[in-house]
C-alpha cells in the first residue's frame, strides 16, 4: 500500500514537472504577459539604495512598450506585456560562475532555483516571468558582470547600474535578458562578445555592411566594422529580427 502511494507521489511530481517545462517552452501569447522585477543593492551603498528606492512601474514603461511594438510587427493580435516592480530583496542570488564547466553551471542553475523558490512570497502571486535585478553605483563598479535568464523556471538575473544616465542601456540588458526566459538565444560570439554574420546584425543585407545603424536585440552590440562593436545607447537603436521572433513564438 505504502509502496503504491509513494509511486503515486513520484508521478504526480514527474507530472507537475511535465507541465511546467511544456509550459515555460510554450508561451501563450494571447493572454497578457507578467514580469515581475526584485530590485537587490547589490553592492550595498547608500547611493544604490537611493536609486532604487525612487524605482516604480513607470521606470520600466520604455520596456513594456517596446516589446509590445515589437510583437505588433510578427503577430496580428496585440501582445501586452505587464512589467511589475516587487519587494527589494536582501539576498543576491547566486552569481554565474566565470568560464563554467557542464557541472558548475547545472549546480548554479540549481542553487538559482532554490533561491527564487525561497525568495518567492504568495504576494508576488504567479508571474510568467521573475527577473532580479541587482543594481550596482557606476561609481564603485566600473564593468558589470555577464546577467543571465533560464528558460525553464522563468527566471533570471540582470545586473544593472544604479544611475539614471544608464537607464536607457539598463532598458536594453533587461530586454535582452526577458527575451531569453521566453527561448531566445545568443546571436554574439561568446569569446569576443561580436555579434554573429548574419545571425546577429540588424540589417545583414546592408551595403556597405560597416557600420550597423543598429544592433539585433540578442546579437547585444552595434557592429561597426568586422572586428569592433559598441553597445546601443538605448532600445531605439535594437530591432528583434525573424529569427528571434521565432524562437520566441511570434513568428510560426
Amino acid at each position: 500500500m505504502w509502496k503504491k502511494i509513494r509511486i503515486l507521489i513520484l508521478l504526480l511530481i514527474l507530472f507537475i514537472v511535465a507541465v511546467n517545462a511544456y509550459r515555460d517552452q510554450n508561451q501563450d501569447w494571447t493572454k497578457p504577459v507578467r514580469v515581475l522585477l526584485h530590485p537587490v543593492n547589490a553592492d550595498g551603498q547608500d547611493s544604490t539604495q537611493l536609486y532604487i528606492q525612487q524605482l516604480s512601474n513607470s521606470s520600466f514603461q520604455t520596456v513594456q512598450q517596446y516589446l509590445q511594438q515589437a510583437a505588433a510587427q510578427y503577430r496580428q493580435q496585440p501582445v501586452y506585456f505587464y512589467l511589475q516592480l516587487g519587494r527589494e530583496l536582501k539576498q543576491l542570488p547566486p552569481q554565474v560562475p566565470e568560464q563554467a564547466s557542464l557541472l558548475d553551471s547545472i549546480i548554479w542553475s540549481l542553487k538559482f532555483r532554490f533561491y527564487a523558490w525561497r525568495q518567492h512570497q504568495s504576494v508576488d502571486g504567479a508571474p510568467h516571468v521573475t527577473l532580479y535585478l541587482n543594481y550596482y553605483d557606476p561609481a564603485h563598479q566600473k564593468a558589470l558582470k555577464h546577467s543571465t535568464a533560464l528558460e525553464k523556471g522563468r527566471i533570471g538575473s540582470v545586473n544593472l547600474f544604479a544611475a539614471e544616465r544608464q537607464n536607457q542601456q539598463n532598458h536594453v540588458v533587461l530586454a535582452h535578458e526577458l527575451l531569453h526566459a521566453f527561448g531566445a538565444r545568443d546571436k554574439y560570439d561568446l569569446a569576443t562578445g561580436l555579434p554573429i554574420y548574419p545571425l546577429g546584425y540588424a540589417n545583414p543585407q546592408q551595403q556597405p555592411r560597416y557600420p550597423q545603424q543598429k544592433a539585433e536585440l540578442m546579437g547585444g552590440h552595434i557592429p561597426l566594422s568586422s572586428s569592433t562593436s559598441k553597445m546601443p545607447d538605448s532600445l531605439q537603436y535594437t530591432v528583434i529580427n525573424d529569427l528571434t521572433a521565432a524562437e520566441i513564438g511570434w513568428l510560426r
